[in-house]
Parts: C-alpha cells; sequence; structure tokens
C-alpha cells in the first residue's frame, strides 16, 4: 500500500519526514493539510491535529519522529537514517530532539513565523522578538551545534543520519525568515548545514519553497 504524508510544505517537521523518505528513495503520496484549517476529520489520522501524520498498511501513525523511526524499521533495505553504533545512535536521537525542541522554537516559531506565516496572515511581524532570539537565545544553540560538528564530517556516526536532516530542515525555515548562519563565527556548522541543504533530498523541496517565499515576502 502506498505512503500518504498528510502535512504542509513549510513546515520544519514536514520536510525532515519528506526528505528522510527521499534519502530512503521510498515513493510516497503528499496529502496537503494545513495547520491551521484542518478538516474535521483529521483527528481521525492525528487526535493531536498536527503535522505531519503518515498512513501506511493501514497503520496511522503521528509526529515526525516516531514517523521516521517507523521508517527505517519498516525499510531495512535502503539506506540506512540511523548510526548503528550505540553511542552514535543515542547521540542522533539527541541531536533529533535538540533540533524539535530547541532549535524550532526560535528558528520557525520565532524567526520564521514572524517573517512568512504572520505576513501571509496579514498581521505584524514582532521585530523585538525576532531581535532577542537572534542576540541573546540563538547563539548558544549555534556555539554548541559548531562544537559538535567541528571537525567531523557527519553530526552523528560516519554517514548522514536523522541528526543532520532533523538541524538541517530547522535551518531551512531560518533562511525562509531571511537569516542565516555567520560563516565566520560558525564556520563548521555552517559549511555543514549548507551541505545538507544542497542533497538532491532537500534542494528539490527547497526550489519550491523558495519560489513561494520569495513572493510572499516581497508582496
Amino acid at each position: 500500500m502506498a505512503i500518504k504524508l498528510y502535512g504542509a510544505a513549510l513546515s520544519p517537521f514536514v520536510r525532515k519526514t519528506r526528505v528522510f523518505l527521499g534519502e530512503k528513495d521510498i515513493p510516497f503520496e503528499s496529502v496537503h493539510v494545513d495547520p491551521f484549517n484542518a478538516p474535521e476529520d483529521y483527528s481521525d489520522i492525528n487526535p493531536l491535529r498536527r503535522i505531519p501524520a503518515m498512513e501506511h498498511d493501514g497503520r496511522l501513525l503521528a509526529d515526525s519522529a516516531v514517523i521516521c523511526a517507523y521508517l527505517e524499521r519498516a525499510f531495512p533495505e535502503t539506506p540506512a537514517l540511523y548510526p548503528v553504533d550505540a553511542a552514535d545512535y543515542a547521540h542522533a536521537l539527541w541531536l533529533e530532539k535538540y533540533a524539535d525542541y530547541e532549535l524550532a522554537p526560535l528558528t520557525t516559531f520565532t524567526v520564521f513565523r514572524n517573517r512568512v506565516i504572520m505576513k501571509l496572515m496579514g498581521k505584524p511581524s514582532d521585530e523585538e522578538r525576532i531581535a532577542r532570539a537572534l542576540t541573546e537565545k540563538l547563539p548558544p544553540h549555534f556555539a554548541y551545534l559548531e562544537s559538535q560538528i567541528k571537525g567531523r564530517e557527519w553530526l552523528a556516526g560516519p554517514q548522514l543520519s536523522i541528526a543532520d536532516i532533523a538541524v538541517a530542515s530547522q535551518f531551512a525555515n531560518f533562511a525562509h525568515g531571511g537569516e542565516h548562519l555567520d560563516p565566520q563565527q560558525y564556520p563548521s556548522l555552517a559549511a555543514h548545514v549548507d551541505k545538507v541543504l544542497s542533497r538532491p533530498s532537500f534542494s528539490a523541496l527547497l526550489e519550491r519553497e523558495n519560489s513561494f517565499v520569495a513572493k510572499l515576502r516581497g508582496g
């Protein structure tokens, strides 16, 4: 049975899942769900009414971390996106959680939400809140991630993993909000994010996203 992935294009969590599917070369059908105006019966798919959600072989799954973990087990014959080594595996899970719970409130729900979503809703951007995020709250996270990638090719283990995908997904939204890492201050992290976002699994999505966001922000 074909996979159905429910969500919206600019969500970093939906993007993370789409990239994961792309890296594993798993075909799927995208079903658009506006998180601000989901159909009433969406509660049957995800009782929390959040995105993404996924249907596969009659199973309904919610939460990007849960979906990606399921896909890794359900499709073991495709490239592994979780490290084999126990310590690397735990570190990948930690960094995925770090991206989802520490970066997301700032890169996505502060910078991106104010600069893009609020404009889409016809509301003003809270630039003071963005400034606090950029000058006070984000730099410690950037410094930590810089320390995690410095001298390494990937964030967790010897190859691309869920950690790299999750972190890069948040920086995609940061860029949509008009902000970028300073390569002078965070050279290893900036180069790594650029490398991951340049992969075909990301670039195909970002090309469409960038076009939409550019029109929105320029309008």
